[in-house]
C-alpha cells in the first residue's frame, strides 16, 4: 500500500481516539458525516470521502510525475481519474460479445493464471507466442500491475483492472517496447482507443522528461500514428485475449484495425528473444514428454 494511503488509513484509526477525548461542537459534526460508506465493496477496495479523493488525486499525480517508476501512485491516479470514462468502457464491452464473456467470467492475467510453457509451444506467428517472445525481450513478467483500490463499484473496478492487466497485450499487439518514448507513443494510443485520462496525462506530462531529439521523433513519428491508429481501431477493452492465443498476429492486427507503428528503439535483439522463447519451448516440450512417460 502507498504512502498517501497507509496515512489515510492511519488517520481513520486516530480519529475516534481524539473524538473521545475532544468536545464535539454542532458546527463540527458537519466535517464528521463522510460522504461515503466506509465498508469496502471488494477486496482491496479503500473507500474515500471527498476530501481524500481529492488529496489522493493531486498527490498522487505530483508523486507520479516527479518519479514515474511509482507503479503505485500511478495506479492510484488512474483509479481516482477514471470515474466518467469507465462507464462508457463497460458499455462497449456490454454491446461486444467477447466483452460480455468479459464480463461475466472476470479472467486475470498473470503467470497463475496464464500458462506461459503451453504459449511457448504454438507456433510462430500465432498471438500467444508472440506474447511469449514479447515478455523475453522486455525482460517484464504480468505479475507487475497494482491492484485498483479506489473506485467504488466493484464492476467498474474490474474494468479498470482489466485494462491494467491487458496493458501488455496493447505492447505485443502493436509491436512496441517498454522504454520511455514506447510508453508515450502507447499512452497517445490508449488516449485515443479508451479515452482513460490518466493516460492523457501521462501522454502531456511524460514527454518533458525525454531528451530533445527523442521528444521531436516522438511528435514526428508516433504521435501521429497513435492518434490516427487508436482513434480508428476497435476499442481494444473488448477484445478477449486469452481466447486468441492460437490466432495469427496479423489476422488479429487486420480485424482490430491496428497497423505497425514506425520502427521503435529496443534494447534487445529479436534473435535473443527468439533464442529465449525458443528454450523455453524445449523445456516444455521435455516436461510433456516426462509427464507422459
Amino acid at each position: 500500500m502507498s504512502l498517501i494511503s497507509s496515512s489515510i488509513c492511519a488517520s481513520r484509526q486516530i480519529a475516534p481516539r481524539l473524538a473521545a477525548v475532544a468536545p464535539v461542537v454542532p458546527s463540527a459534526r458537519r466535517w464528521q458525516k463522510r460522504g461515503v460508506k466506509t465498508q469496502p465493496a471488494y477486496e482491496g477496495h479503500i473507500p474515500l470521502n471527498w476530501f481524500e479523493h481529492g488529496f489522493l488525486t493531486l498527490g498522487s499525480a505530483f508523486m507520479a510525475l516527479a518519479n514515474p517508476r511509482r507503479g503505485d501512485m500511478v495506479a492510484a491516479l488512474g483509479d481516482l481519474t477514471s470515474g466518467p470514462v469507465l462507464p462508457r468502457l463497460r458499455d462497449a464491452m456490454l454491446a461486444s460479445p467477447e466483452g460480455r464473456q468479459i464480463l461475466k467470467e472476470r479472467p486475470r492475467v498473470n503467470s497463475h493464471t496464464v500458462d506461459m510453457n503451453k504459449l511457448a509451444l504454438l507456433p510462430e506467428g500465432t498471438f500467444g507466442n508472440a506474447y511469449v517472445t514479447w515478455l523475453e525481450r522486455c525482460g517484464v513478467t504480468p505479475d507487475t500491475r497494482e491492484p485498483v483500490h479506489y473506485i467504488d463499484d466493484p464492476e467498474l473496478a474490474y474494468v479498470m483492472q482489466r485494462y491494467r492487466e491487458c496493458h501488455d497485450f496493447y505492447h505485443c499487439i502493436c509491436g512496441l517496447p517498454v522504454n520511455v518514448e514506447s510508453e508515450l507513443a502507447l499512452k497517445f494510443f490508449e488516449f485515443a482507443n479508451l479515452g482513460l485520462p490518466m493516460t492523457g496525462f501521462a501522454a502531456a506530462f511524460g514527454h518533458l522528461r525525454l531528451t530533445q531529439t527523442k521528444r521531436e521523433r516522438l511528435f514526428r513519428e508516433f504521435v501521429p500514428w497513435a492518434v490516427k491508429c487508436g482513434s480508428s481501431a476497435q476499442s481494444l477493452i473488448t477484445v478477449y485475449w486469452e481466447k486468441r492465443w492460437e490466432e495469427n498476429v496479423g489476422d488479429m492486427k487486420k480485424e482490430f484495425g491496428i497497423w505497425d507503428p514506425p520502427e521503435p528503439r529496443w534494447s534487445r535483439p529479436l534473435s535473443e528473444a527468439k533464442a529465449a522463447a525458443a528454450k523455453r519451448q524445449k523445456d516444455a516440450q521435455a516436461k510433456l514428454q516426462e509427464a507422459s512417460s
